[in-house]
């Protein structure tokens, strides 16, 4: 009851910023009744000057932007949910940047030194108390080691945790009414969405885990000499701060600069194809906040990444998934992209093929039949998960910071060069990963594999069994004693025979792979 009581007072509160805003239409999408948002207009909050000549996604963003943190993360999210918010909102929602005021540098010092346990002094040489960047989460301040080292200190903001987990409780609350009482907002998983972002988040919070994300992805592409990661500085890092080399380039946004100091334009949105196929293809690890913020550009042209406290994964079958699904889209194969879907279990295997394929075709039409400069498959993707809500497609959420990152991302390539589409850049890459990963061997080693993991886990079934059997005859479940006997022998049996249905299984295995 407590927590309905404090949850219904914030509601209260963000509906009357929401009302200011001119931005009360979240809450017929969650639900809400009407005289709810009677009322709050009722109630008088004064509107904002200047947001009547604004759309409704620009209002809103203005609105999260007041509310704070985990408002502004909550629609950096839904800015990738078209299919909850529209496409207008979704790209307006995009925009949205945490940049928030800074807090004192004197404040800085003091977590620095509570967390590493060392004065300051004894740890830089210097330190600048005036942030170069502050977010929603930390800010990042320049100092010189006492090695005489140039780096970079990311400093949690003081308190941070706490109110994000005040408004993190809020979302969850709202995202189980929302289940509970919009069965057809039940296959988007709200719950699951707020799930992501309270883990991401609590990712973000604790700065050795993107410590450690900067090390994982700097080991992946050692070898790319045309992207780089700044070292860690572990000696100075903990839970709230992160100190990195410091990263010295121009903004991959500052076109002109860029096209000043002679830099190929092209050549850099080559690279940023190649490397974000890499991270997700290849890797299955890429760095999912791809924002010009992040991105600098060296003497050398290459590409330095900051900021890794957000971060994506994806497994095998995922990858493959998208692999196939993009090449289906590219190639106007639009049969191939709704036999994935069925095949990854996205849509049900009692939903029409055909029809799926279809509908696939009405979207991605209009979008491939632009310029190439001009195609989207940020785009592409978020109409179709709009769509698959007819074909009882659940919503993935660990496809939704891949979209995200695919969409920033397209639009970094398309300003620094619109005349190259970066998606048809990675198209050969993307080919030759599917010949290398799906091919006969391959296929054929990781069906091995397979068999060889439920090997390797069937001794630990049957003990299972075992102890079940035995737990039911100690009076778990009663049974009649030459029950439990025969039930027994029979295990006994099957465990001396389960080499031979092992090869056999085997066997199966080698002949679907090398007939499939």
């Amino acid at each position: 009851m407590g927590r309905t009581v404090r949850s219904l007072r914030r509601v209260w509160s963000i509906a009357r910023t929401l009302a200011r805003h001119d931005a009360l239409f979240p809450l017929e999408i969650l639900g809400a009744p009407r005289i709810f948002a009677f009322a709050i207009r009722l109630s008088g909050p004064r509107r904002i000057p200047d947001v009547k000549d604004k759309r409704p996604g620009e209002r809103l963003a203005l609105a999260l932007q007041s509310l704070g943190p985990a408002f502004i993360k909550l629609g950096q999210g839904l800015a990738v949910r078209s299919d909850l918010v529209g496409d207008e909102i979704s790209t307006d929602l995009s925009a949205l940047q945490d940049r928030l005021p800074p807090f004192p540098g004197a404040a800085a010092r003091a977590i620095i030194e509570e967390e590493l346990g060392r004065p300051i002094d004894e740890l830089f040489d210097a330190f600048d108390d005036e942030p170069v960047a502050a977010a929603s989460i930390a800010q990042v301040h320049r100092a010189v080691t006492v090695d005489g080292v140039d780096v970079a200190v990311k400093v949690l903001r003081p308190e941070i945790e706490a109110a994000f987990g005040r408004d993190l409780d809020l979302m969850m609350w709202l995202a189980e009414l929302a289940e509970r009482h919009r069965p057809e907002l039940r296959r988007l998983k709200p719950v699951e969405v707020v799930e992501t972002v309270d883990q991401s988040v609590e990712i973000e919070m604790d700065l050795r885990f993107e410590a450690a994300a900067a090390d994982e992805l700097r080991d992946n592409l050692a070898d790319e000499t045309s992207f780089r990661v700044p070292t860690v500085d572990w000696s100075r890092t903990a839970r709230r701060v992160l100190t990195t080399g410091w990263v010295t380039g121009t903004r991959i946004n500052e076109r002109e600069a860029l096209i000043e100091a002679g830099h190929d334009l092209e050549a850099i949105v080559a690279n940023m194809a190649k490397v974000l196929f890499l991270q997700v293809f290849r890797d299955g690890f890429f760095h999912a906040d791809m924002h010009p913020g992040n991105l600098f550009i060296d003497a050398d042209g290459a590409v330095n990444a900051v900021d890794f406290g957000i971060m994506g994964r994806l497994d095998k079958k995922t990858r493959q998934y998208l692999a196939e699904m993009l090449l289906g889209f590219l190639t106007g194969d639009y049969r191939r992209v709704a036999e994935v879907h069925v095949k990854a279990g996205y849509v049900p295997a009692d939903q029409s093929v055909d029809a799926f394929a279809q509908a696939a075709r009405s979207i991605a039409e209009p979008i491939l039949g632009l310029a190439l400069s001009d195609i989207s498959l940020a785009r592409l993707l978020a109409q179709l998960f709009r769509i698959t809500a007819k074909f009882k497609m659940e919503t993935q959420p660990q496809l939704l910071l891949l979209q995200k990152t695919m969409l920033v991302a397209e639009g970094v390539g398309r300003r620094l060069y619109p005349d190259v589409n970066m998606w048809d850049l990675a198209r050969p890459l993307i080919e030759d990963w599917m010949v290398r990963e799906m091919g006969s061997e391959t296929r054929l080693r990781d069906a091995m594999g397979d068999v060889v993991r439920g090997l390797e886990r069937l001794p630990t079934l049957l003990a299972d069994m075992e102890e079940s059997f035995e737990s039911m005859r100690r009076g778990g479940l009663k049974l009649h004693p030459d029950t439990v006997n025969a039930m027994t022998r029979a295990r006994v049996a099957r465990a001396s025979r389960w080499p031979i249905w092992a090869a056999a299984a085997f066997g199966i295995a080698v002949i679907v792979v090398l007939t499939g």
